[in-house]
């Protein structure tokens, strides 16, 4: 069972199956709902999904005519998406507090990316373990 949460933790909720490859999405609709470069997300069939606190918390906003955004009335962590006529929900990755065993696989909407960010030259940045030396 895979166990994910807000950032409040007041709305929790588990996956009883698997998810799928990961995707980081650019699109511009996903880093505005998210303020960052990117949002990774997997599929998760929705007979595997539950909310298993803080259902009342959820809010949902039609993002586009076929797909709904839904997050945490308290904090506004966003949870998942879910398109009309599918069967599965967009989890949303940076909600999930154990490791789901799938991997990021592509990068999606790459045309309409933050013109500041560079998938290629990411890997060749500096990486630190927690705070950079140098921080202000």
């Amino acid at each position: 069972m895979i166990k994910g949460s807000c950032m409040c933790r007041k709305v929790t909720y588990a996956i009883k199956g698997k998810i799928s490859d990961i995707t980081h999405c650019h699109c511009t609709t996903c880093r505005k709902a998210h303020g960052s470069a990117f949002s990774s997300v997997a599929a998760v069939q929705i007979e595997d999904f539950e909310l298993t606190t803080g259902s009342d918390l959820i809010k949902c906003f039609r993002s586009s005519p076929d797909k709904v955004r839904c997050f945490c009335l308290n904090c506004g962590s966003h949870i998942y998406a879910h398109r009309e006529g599918q069967n599965h929900y967009i989890l949303r990755l940076g909600t999930l507090d154990d490791d789901p065993g799938a991997r990021p696989v592509n990068h999606i909407w790459l045309s309409l990316k933050a013109s500041w960010y560079e998938p290629e030259t990411d890997c060749s940045l500096p990486k630190y373990e927690e705070w950079a030396d140098d921080r202000q």
